[in-house]
């Protein structure tokens, strides 16, 4: 008897060990963050080529408020899901848009920034507003898997579009004229008209309703969701997205005041 009692206790202090060996795993294992490095400046690399930027930092400061060292996973657009469904990557932060499509397959956390679509528009083809776009003829750039990409789809039905696999892409097909328009979010598009003034312009004026960006994970992953959305709601409250912008953005929130637009990261 007392050898059973023996071996059920051993049994017992066995299991509570690996439970804790393996939540203390968990816990020290790299957090892994999949963004595709390739929109500056929230995603981007820097002059040693290394992961930079407001999604780096911001993904960053989030491992640090949970402990964990983070990995940045450098992944092309259309495989951040998949990385998350496969289980590649822990979490998803790459300006990525919330959306009813994208949340059949993950889990968003709350909001943090704002994201207005906009147009750049080449100077000679007399693109003044969004409907300028919806007639036969026109040709839009859109990024594949964008929002903008969605909108065009679903409201410029009478233009061609042109699909690309990356941004600076439909920035040059305007920029030279083999494209009137490329529709993506604001802040870009300001960026991309501020970098090509002598061939594009800029149309702002709204057409649709507000985006919103959140951070992703793999459906179901309730613990590290509620991390991430009680960081964003600490770390807004602390000016965490302040320290973000007067690093990477200053000049653009300058503008944004100067024009009457609302800040990307003013949820109020």
């Amino acid at each position: 008897m007392k050898k059973v009692l023996s071996l059920i206790m051993l049994l017992a202090v066995t299991s509570l060990l690996f439970t804790a060996c393996t939540k203390n795993s968990t816990a020290n294992a790299p957090l892994i963050v999949a963004m595709e490095l390739a929109y500056p400046p929230f995603e981007t690399k820097d002059a040693n080529g290394n992961p930079s930027g407001v999604s780096v930092d911001f993904a960053k400061d989030f491992g640090a408020y949970i402990g964990r060292t983070v990995e940045i996973q450098n992944t092309a657009w259309e495989g951040l899901i998949p990385s998350l469904v496969t289980g590649k990557a822990d979490m998803v932060v790459s300006s990525m848009t919330i959306t009813a499509d994208r949340a059949k397959t993950v889990d968003f956390s709350i909001p943090y920034a704002n994201a207005m679509l906009a147009v750049l528009t080449n100077k000679n083809s007399g693109i003044n507003k969004i409907d300028d776009l919806n007639q036969a003829g026109k040709k839009v750039a859109v990024k594949i898997g964008s929002t903008g990409f969605t909108y065009a789809q679903k409201n410029l039905t009478n233009a061609e579009l042109i699909s690309l696999s990356d941004e600076s892409a439909c920035v040059t097909e305007v920029s030279q004229g083999k494209a009137d328009g490329f529709i993506y979010d604001q802040l870009t598009i300001y960026r991309d008209w501020q970098a090509n003034l002598g061939t594009t312009a800029a149309v702002f004026i709204p057409f649709q309703d507000v985006d919103q960006w959140g951070v992703a994970v793999n459906k179901g992953n309730t613990a590290l969701l509620n991390q991430i959305n009680d960081f964003i709601t600490k770390y807004t409250k602390e000016g965490g997205f302040d320290k973000l912008t007067a690093k990477y953005l200053s000049n653009e929130k300058k503008a944004f005041d100067e024009l009457g637009f609302k800040w990307f990261f003013d949820l109020n």
